[in-house]
């Protein structure tokens, strides 16, 4: 990822992202969340009454430390299960598929003994391709700068 056009759903524009610490601990902790794919920045932002798409021109800083995840593995659940039982890491960018509602109900699952890590899998695999990009820390989010935002309500 070297520039690249980057979406985030919300119920208003964002010109200026903040990091704000929220009631839940999400996949990749604590960060300003966006995606790669504009349907599913959509399906984020059809959750508010008012429905906004933000859009940001990210340009990738080698020397920041980004963390990866190009496949869902071992390491990504681990990663993630960590995240959200509130374990910090030294991250400033974290990018991966995302443990979206019914695979965190796995996670759940799997944290609770109920299933094995190996049906974990076997469920997993049969999910939609997800995507989000964490901004972690505000060197992060000096990486990404406000384009425009698109009320989508009606659509």
């Amino acid at each position: 990822m070297s520039k690249q056009i980057i979406y985030h759903g919300s119920c208003c524009e964002i010109d200026k992202p903040e990091i704000k610490k929220g009631k839940y601990n999400k996949d990749f902790g604590i960060g300003f969340y966006c995606t790669v794919l504009e349907e599913q920045a959509r399906k984020w932002a059809k959750k508010y009454e008012t429905s906004v798409i933000n859009l940001y021109e990210y340009n990738e800083n080698p020397q920041l430390n980004i963390k990866e995840f190009t496949v869902m593995t071992e390491e990504w659940l681990d990663f993630i299960i960590n995240c959200r039982n509130g374990k910090e890491h030294k991250y400033d960018i974290v990018i991966g598929a995302m443990a979206d509602d019914q695979v965190y109900n796995y996670v759940t699952d799997l944290i609770a003994g109920n299933i094995t890590r190996e049906a974990f899998w076997e469920l997993a695999k049969f999910r939609h391709p997800t995507h989000q990009i964490a901004f972690c820390t505000k060197k992060a989010l000096e990486t990404i700068k406000f384009v425009k935002a698109i009320n989508i309500k009606g659509e």
